[in-house]
């Protein structure tokens, strides 16, 4: 069982440093601040509202919840951002906190991963927080890229020149 709990870690490590954060750093690169910022309606996020969305998610419930710092997590600030950081600003501050969280993630014991938690308004495990962060994180970037090809077109996301879809993010897995 501790080889599925390791590889259930990892899995989640490799998605969100190596899959999905370099997808929304390559598709927010070069966008314009107010594209960063547009929103279809009031009820919409921007990309620039997303970015913050995940950074204090992913620093909630991995950074705090699983490794113990300081909940400072303020989410309705996330969504009240209308302008402000551009596309080079926000993804390092992602970029850091998923570091930080791959770092806590690396540190979990897989004998721990069904040990109680309480994140938010939550009960939960530890894998259970891992597993609602890395699918928050995917849905979320899903949206960013959309919104990203509204303003950019194809974001070069893939290589399709030899018949094949090969990813062009760092640590691409295909198939995603």
């Amino acid at each position: 069982m501790t080889d599925i709990s390791q590889a259930f870690i990892e899995q989640s490590r490799k998605l969100l440093i190596d899959s999905y954060l370099p997808r929304i750093e390559q598709a927010v690169h070069g966008l314009a601040t107010e594209n960063v910022w547009w929103r279809a309606n009031d009820q919409s996020n921007s990309i620039g509202n997303l970015i913050l969305h995940l950074d204090g998610n992913v620093r909630q419930w991995i950074v705090s919840g699983i490794g113990g710092a300081s909940d400072v997590r303020t989410r309705q600030q996330e969504f009240d951002q209308r302008d402000g950081w551009s596309g080079p600003d926000l993804t390092p501050r992602l970029r850091g906190t998923i570091e930080e969280a791959d770092a806590v993630l690396a540190k979990v014991d897989p004998a721990t991963l069904l040990e109680p938690r309480r994140i938010q308004s939550y009960d939960i495990t530890v894998m259970r927080a891992i597993y609602a962060a890395v699918e928050h994180f995917s849905m979320h970037t899903g949206q960013i890229i959309l919104l990203a090809k509204m303003w950019k077109g194809d974001l070069g996301l893939y290589d399709l020149s030899q018949g094949e879809p090969r990813p062009t993010w760092s640590g691409g897995v295909a198939g995603h």
